[in-house]
């Protein structure tokens, strides 16, 4: 139907008097233009007063309150508009300058494990082991400032001639990226939060991935001085399972670790943390993996630890272990039996003068006992076996016993032993006796 001239004066007026009688209206949040101009007052800010945002958050948080305080009282003259919220402006202002925009608030939530990024408009995170799609939509522009604002920090770079990075955020988070054109559509982001729920073997066991039982035989088998493989699969908690194990590791002996990023994080007074280094630009600089191992030895250490053994560098740990330094690893496999076999190909890839006749042999003397968690449907993380390698072979096979295995919905006692039961005695364990204490063997 159309209207005349007439007809919508009166229905303008009746407008007007309708908006008359409506209450005050609320004020809305800050505008766009408001929180880009605070937030370019806020950037010059902290370069004038030379200001690590990423490094120094509380300082950024003080000039950001100061800026939106000074903001709200303008908005009092009418010379600018007024926010509804200003706490609410200022968390902005700083996950915009000092943290990382729209996933800020994904990083600082601890129930989310993990963030990954498909596409723009395809954010994922993880929560108590599931994941799940958020309802947040990047555009192409505000992913690629953020991986750039994110290996800033790091001091490690992508391009088109390297175009996958590992790299440790500030705060302790694992940061994966794969570059457009190798990922299809977009770049792969990843942020793997370092969520610390325990820190010690006790711990385990008050989250239920840990009976008290094969604790305390966990505890004592890294006091005597045993090699562990932690074995499992992404996600499993192989990295806390091993924080915990090296927590226990006695304060008068000297640790080194080596990693591709730092993850590993435990209490101790005489500790040396490495990690691997990316080539730079002329294609000169890396430091892999294996050199680290190679290097730790030459630190006079008591123990060795490798964050996660993925190729050659299997190689070297090996011939360190069997050299009778005590040491510790991570591995991806699907079980204790599939990691064993893994230890034996793995150092393979070191150069074909390395040979199955070789490796086998050395993964049976120098293992002495494989811890395999896994990662439940429910999300929950378990310890389901801790099986002993006691140096025998049949054949190509290395032999294996089980000290703890899951059976009916528990981790329960097994009937293995593990090896070297001279250097428990030489601290005074019993460790027989402490694999007959069968009390709360069932898990939560």
């Amino acid at each position: 139907m159309a209207y005349g001239a007439a007809s919508q004066k009166q229905s303008y007026l009746g407008g007007v008097a309708m908006a008359l009688l409506q209450p005050p209206v609320v004020v809305a949040p800050a505008s766009d233009d408001v929180v880009a101009r605070l937030d370019e007052d806020l950037r010059a800010a902290v370069r004038r007063d030379g200001i690590d945002p990423q490094r120094e958050v509380a300082a950024v948080r003080r000039l950001a309150t100061g800026l939106v305080r000074d903001h709200d009282e303008r908005s009092l003259t009418g010379m600018v508009a007024p926010v509804a919220d200003p706490d609410a402006l200022v968390a902005e202002l700083v996950a915009r300058v000092a943290g990382f925009g729209p996933l800020q608030p994904f990083l600082e939530d601890p129930t989310v494990e993990e963030v990954w990024i498909n596409s723009p408009d395809r954010v994922f995170v993880a929560r108590h082991g599931r994941h799940e799609l958020t309802n947040l939509v990047l555009t192409e522009a505000q992913v690629a400032e953020l991986v750039e604002r994110m290996l800033k920090s790091t001091g490690r770079r992508i391009d088109l001639s390297r175009p996958f990075v590992d790299a440790m955020l500030p705060a302790g988070h694992r940061l994966h990226v794969v570059l457009q054109g190798i990922s299809r559509g977009f770049s792969a982001v990843n942020i793997r939060k370092f969520v610390v729920r325990a820190t010690r073997l006790d711990e385990l066991v008050q989250l239920g991935t840990l009976t008290p039982h094969a604790a305390r035989f966990l505890e004592a088998s890294v006091r005597a001085g045993l090699n562990i493989l932690v074995t499992g699969g992404t996600q499993a908690g192989k990295t806390t399972m091993l924080n915990c194990l090296a927590a226990a590791i006695p304060g008068g002996e000297r640790v080194v670790s080596a990693e591709e990023v730092f993850e590993i994080r435990f209490p101790h007074p005489d500790w040396v943390a490495m990690q691997t280094r990316q080539e730079g630009l002329e294609g000169t600089g890396e430091v892999r993996l294996r050199d680290l191992v190679k290097e730790s030895l030459r630190m006079r250490p008591s123990r060795l630890i490798v964050g996660e053994v993925r190729s050659e560098e299997c190689l070297d740990l090996l011939l360190a272990l069997n050299a009778g330094l005590p040491g510790m690893c991570t591995l991806h496999a699907n079980s204790a039996r599939e990691a064993l076999t893994k230890a034996c190909t793995l150092p393979l890839l070191a150069g074909e003068n390395i040979s199955a006749r070789f490796v086998v042999p050395t993964v049976a003397a120098s293992v002495d006992l494989v811890v395999h968690v896994a990662l439940d449907p429910h999300g929950a993380r378990r310890v389901s076996e801790i099986v002993a390698v006691p140096g025998r072979m049949e054949g190509d096979v290395i032999e294996t016993e089980p000290v703890f295995d899951w059976c009916e919905g528990a981790l329960r006692r097994g009937i293995g032993l593990p090896p070297r039961l001279e250097q428990f005695e030489r601290l005074g364990i019993d460790v027989v006796g402490l694999l007959q204490d069968r009390k709360s063997t069932r898990l939560n």
